[in-house]
């Protein structure tokens, strides 16, 4: 499905704009974060890089505690938030599309991280301004280039299972749960699990998902479907692992 944002040349579709710009929230190509008086907002960082989720439509970020961007939080800093999409496939036209955020910094509590046990800052960025534009428009665009989209329709829990959130599910369930994946199908199919090379998931939607997979005979794929559409997040995650655990 291409990023619609719904833009039209009398009207803008509100639902759809703020659709577009959740998907890329949950799932950027490229995050670029600037705040104001902090010349590196990665010093102190893992990797210098920043680790960003999306939390109902705000970005929430983990830092350790002594962190600039810790000390920014704690501060209250303004930033400025540049989202790249990573919609779709690579040089794909959904990757075209840029979402910028300005805000305010707020530390919102503290985790521990349970890889090394340190002690991390949640910080969440508190939304004034969402923007969505082309990376290709010119620095002076037309207006239809760059499109304001209202904070409570961006927020909207309608937009949970956004388009971003369903690829980047998709992804870290195909790359970090192969071995589940394999079970479940050997399961599925009455076959050695050593029989099962590989397995796949895609089309991942609120009601259903594709499962392929290929074994000694070669590929197959099958439309799984749900018992009712998913609500939320953690409800779409029990609808899956239901299903791809059921016999078939």
């Amino acid at each position: 499905m291409p990023l619609d944002t719904g833009i039209h040349t009398d009207r803008v579709d509100i639902h759809r704009l703020a659709a577009a710009a959740r998907s890329i929230l949950a799932c950027p190509d490229d995050v670029s974060l600037v705040v104001d008086g902090i010349d590196d907002i990665t010093s102190g960082l893992d990797q210098d890089h920043l680790e960003m989720q999306d939390h109902g439509g705000r970005p929430v970020f983990s830092c350790p505690v002594d962190s600039a961007l810790a000390r920014a939080a704690h501060d209250r800093r303004g930033a400025l938030l540049t989202l790249g999409s990573g919609l779709g496939r690579p040089g794909s036209a959904d990757r075209d599309a840029t979402l910028i955020l300005s805000g305010r910094l707020e530390a919102s509590g503290t985790e521990d991280c349970e890889c090394c046990c340190e002690s991390r800052l949640r910080v969440s960025l508190h939304l004034d301004l969402a923007v969505l534009t082309r990376a290709s428009a010119p620095d002076v665009a037309p207006d239809e280039t760059r499109l304001r989209v209202p904070l409570a329709a961006f927020g909207s829990r309608t937009h949970d299972l956004n388009r971003g959130f369903l690829q980047r599910s998709v992804e870290h369930a195909n790359l970090c749960h192969q071995d589940e994946l394999r079970r479940a199908v050997a399961t599925r199919t009455d076959t050695r699990l050593g029989d099962i090379v590989g397995v796949h998931l895609a089309d991942l939607h609120t009601s259903g998902v594709v499962l392929q997979w290929v074994d000694v005979e070669g590929a197959h794929d099958a439309q799984l479907h749900f018992p009712r559409p998913a609500t939320s997040a953690p409800d779409l995650g029990e609808l899956l692992r239901t299903e791809l655990h059921a016999v078939a």
